[in-house]
């Protein structure tokens, strides 16, 4: 009974690393230029569908803005896209994010998302750090659309704010996961 249970989780195991696999390469910018113009169409994209986001985007030391990123899962998951870091309306480095996920979920989903960094530390610890994993590191406030509304100059006291948006897709189910930024060579 046991070992039909492990050679059941390890298939689901492999299936689901062999969909995010698959699922995943589309995400992958061709050129510097290309994710460039994406995370711009994206920026503007968040900033129209959220106008209190521009405040983060005015107040922030940089902004990392992932436009692409693909998640897939059955039991486990996970996902991946690349970004760029902006400060002052400038880039000056790019970025891959990689996250995985195990537990009772499925689907798959699209999505952008993007890291206004608020402070000098958390600039610094982007900069210095040998990949960033998100929990482990500067505060970090996830910013749906009800907490963008509230937004203002008094408001803003963490180190970081993370908003998800342009959800394509369907992913349900509860799970435990980590993700990991790293600078990247265009």
């Amino acid at each position: 009974m046991i070992r039909k249970l492990r050679l059941t989780l390890l298939t689901v195991g492999l299936v689901a690393t062999a969909f995010v696999t698959v699922a995943v390469r589309p995400v992958h910018a061709e050129t510097a230029a290309s994710l460039d113009a994406d995370a711009s169409a994206a920026l503007t994209t968040l900033y129209q569908h959220t106008p209190s986001t521009k405040l983060l985007g005015d107040k922030a030391r940089a902004i990392l803005i992932f436009p692409n990123m693909v998640k897939a899962a059955f039991l486990v998951g996970g996902e991946y896209g690349q970004g760029v870091l902006r400060k002052q309306g400038r880039t000056t480095a790019y970025y891959n994010t990689i996250g995985g996920s195990y537990g009772l979920q499925a689907g798959a989903q699209s999505f952008g998302y993007v890291l206004f960094l608020m402070t000098d530390h958390a600039v610094k610890y982007l900069n210095k750090s040998d990949g960033w994993e998100i929990g482990a590191g500067p505060t970090v406030v996830i910013v749906d659309q009800g907490f963008a509304k509230n937004l203002t100059t008094t408001t803003l006291q963490k180190d970081v704010y993370a908003v998800i948006f342009d959800q394509k897709g369907l992913m349900a189910g509860i799970s435990i996961q980590g993700t990991k930024i790293t600078r990247i060579r265009k």
